[in-house]
C-alpha cells in the first residue's frame, strides 16, 4: 500500500505540466480555511447554484480544474475571486479519470486544511447542517482526532421524466428532484482498501436493473484534514494511507456521518450522456453513460411507490442513510 501511494503521488506530481493556472487566488487562503476541490466539464448551467450553496455552508475558497470546456464554465469560474481556476486540455481518462490533478493541487495547496472534493453535481449535507456552518463540523472532528469523513450519495430524482421539467440556471435542482430512495441499497467491504461499498438507489433498478453489480458505487469520502502525504485512489470513494477509508464503526456503533445529495437525474443527463459517451474519457469506457443513453430515450421515471420526499437531514438518520454519532 506504500508503494501504491507513492506511485499516486508520483503521477500526479508529473501531471502537473497539464495544468496552466489562469486565475490562481490561493495566496488568499488563511490557515484554517476550509476548501473545495472540484474537476469539471462543461458545468456552465450547474456553477451558480453550487457555489451559493457551498459558500452559505461556509466554504472559504474553491479549487478548480476546469478540463477544457467550450459553454462558459471556464470564464465564469475565474471571474469569482473566492476561486482559483487551472485549466487542461489533456485526457481526463489519461490523468486516472482527474485523479492526478486532484492529487496534485491538494498537495500543493491543502496541506493541512480541511478540504472537501466533490462533483458539481454534488451538495454535502451532514448532522446540524441547517443551523451550524460547516466550520462546526470540521472543529469538532479536529476535537476528536478524526482526519476524515464518510457520506452517502443519495439520487435525487423528479416524480416524472426527467425531461419533463427543465433545469434553468441558477435553480435549486432540488426543487426539481425532491424524491429519493429510502432502502434498495447493498453493502459490502472492500478487502484492500477497507472501505465499505454501497450499491442500488434509482440509478441501480432502472438502468442497472440486469446486472445490479455493475451500478455505480455510492460510498464516498468527501472531508478530508488533508497532508500531503495523502492521496484518493478511486474517485472520492477510497484513499491512501487506508485508515482514512475505516469512517464507520465496526462493533456495533455508529460514528458520524454525511450524506451527498446527487443532482444527476434532471433533464440535462441526456445531453451529458451523449456528450461522455462519444468522448470515452469515463471509467470502463464511458459504459455508466452508454447505459444512460440507451434507457433514457425510453422516458423511464425513476419515482416509485416507495420514494420518499427529502426534507431534511434528520429524515435520513431517521432512515440510517446517515448519522450524528456522538455529536450533539
Amino acid at each position: 500500500m506504500r508503494l501504491r501511494r507513492k506511485r499516486r503521488i508520483m503521477r500526479c506530481v508529473k501531471k502537473r505540466r497539464e495544468l496552466k493556472p489562469v486565475s490562481n487566488n490561493t495566496a488568499a487562503i488563511r490557515r484554517d480555511d476550509i476548501l473545495l476541490m472540484s474537476v469539471v466539464r462543461n458545468e456552465k448551467i450547474r456553477l451558480p447554484y453550487f457555489l451559493e450553496y457551498y459558500r452559505k455552508l461556509g466554504i472559504d475558497h474553491f479549487l478548480f480544474v476546469d478540463n477544457n470546456s467550450d459553454d462558459g464554465s471556464f470564464e465564469f469560474l475565474k471571474a469569482q475571486p473566492d476561486v482559483s481556476v487551472w485549466r487542461t486540455e489533456t485526457s481526463y481518462k489519461r490523468a486516472s479519470f482527474g485523479l492526478d490533478w486532484t492529487n496534485y493541487i491538494l498537495r500543493k495547496y491543502a496541506n493541512g486544511h480541511w478540504v472537501l472534493t466533490v462533483d458539481p453535481d454534488e451538495f454535502f449535507i451532514y448532522p446540524f447542517c441547517d443551523t451550524r456552518p460547516i466550520r462546526a463540523l470540521a472543529d469538532w472532528l479536529d476535537g476528536c482526532a478524526v482526519r476524515s469523513f464518510g457520506t452517502m450519495l443519495i439520487d435525487m430524482y423528479p416524480q416524472g421524466p426527467v425531461e419533463a421539467e427543465p433545469y434553468h440556471e441558477g435553480q435549486d435542482p432540488f426543487e426539481i428532484a425532491r424524491w429519493f430512495d429510502a432502502g434498495n441499497y447493498m453493502i459490502t467491504k472492500n478487502p484492500d482498501y477497507k472501505n465499505l461499498w454501497i450499491q442500488g438507489g434509482p440509478r441501480a433498478r432502472v438502468f442497472f436493473q440486469d446486472n445490479p453489480s455493475k451500478a455505480p458505487a455510492l460510498n464516498k469520502i468527501p472531508l478530508v484534514k488533508w497532508d500531503r502525504k495523502y492521496v484518493y485512489v478511486s474517485s472520492t470513494h477510497s484513499l491512501l494511507p487506508r485508515g482514512l477509508n475505516q469512517v464507520y464503526d465496526e462493533w456495533g456503533g455508529e460514528k458520524a456521518s454525511g450524506a451527498l445529495l446527487h443532482a444527476k437525474l434532471i433533464n440535462t443527463l441526456g445531453d451529458k450522456a451523449r456528450e461522455e459517451m462519444k468522448r470515452g474519457q469515463h471509467y470502463r469506457g464511458s459504459g455508466e453513460y452508454k447505459a444512460y443513453a440507451e434507457r433514457l430515450d425510453e422516458n423511464p421515471v425513476f419515482w416509485c411507490d416507495w420514494s420518499e420526499t427529502y426534507i431534511n437531514w434528520r429524515q435520513l438518520e431517521i432512515l440510517g442513510l446517515m448519522s450524528k454519532g456522538n455529536w450533539a
